[in-house]
């Protein structure tokens, strides 16, 4: 979104009859989708192969490797998910002192949300409660705790 070149480049190739009026999405979203129907063409494969015959075991194992392909996309696909993240999340975030790096191929986001802190005053005759927004950030390996900017 930042470089308008890029952004003319790419609305000069999307307008392109060769390209159907796709969008650069929907080219990179085809080859997930291809490996999908390429499942459901082996599960169909595999009823109609006869028990115990080599087709079958030659299904078999294609299959399994498709399984193993299908389950590593979709082991990348969060894995760059929870990247892009964490990339939002520093951004986002202003530390007061940068020791602790945000970003880290072994850390991930497990859940964050917004949460109320109440203060009580015991100081004065009369509890005082006050309360103000914090954010929790829960990753793998640690919990953060911020709160907006003033």
């Amino acid at each position: 979104n930042g470089n308008a070149g890029f952004q003319q480049v790419l609305e000069r190739l999307e307008s392109d009859p060769v390209c159907q009026r796709l969008s650069l999405k929907s080219f990179l979203i085809l080859p997930f989708q291809r490996i999908t129907r390429l499942k459901l063409l082996l599960q169909n494969i595999l009823k109609r192969t006869r028990p115990g015959s080599e087709e079958e075991v030659q299904a078999t194992q294609a299959y399994d490797a498709l399984e193993k392909l299908i389950k590593d996309c979709n082991e990348n696909v969060q894995r760059m998910k929870s990247t892009e993240e964490l990339i939002y999340l520093s951004q986002k975030i202003e530390f007061e002192c940068k020791i602790f790096p945000l970003i880290s191929q072994s850390r991930r986001l497990v859940k964050c949300g917004e949460l109320t802190a109440l203060d009580f005053n015991t100081l004065s005759p009369k509890w005082k409660v006050t309360s103000r927004p914090i954010y929790l950030h829960l990753f793998n390996d640690c919990l953060l705790l911020s709160r907006p900017k003033e």
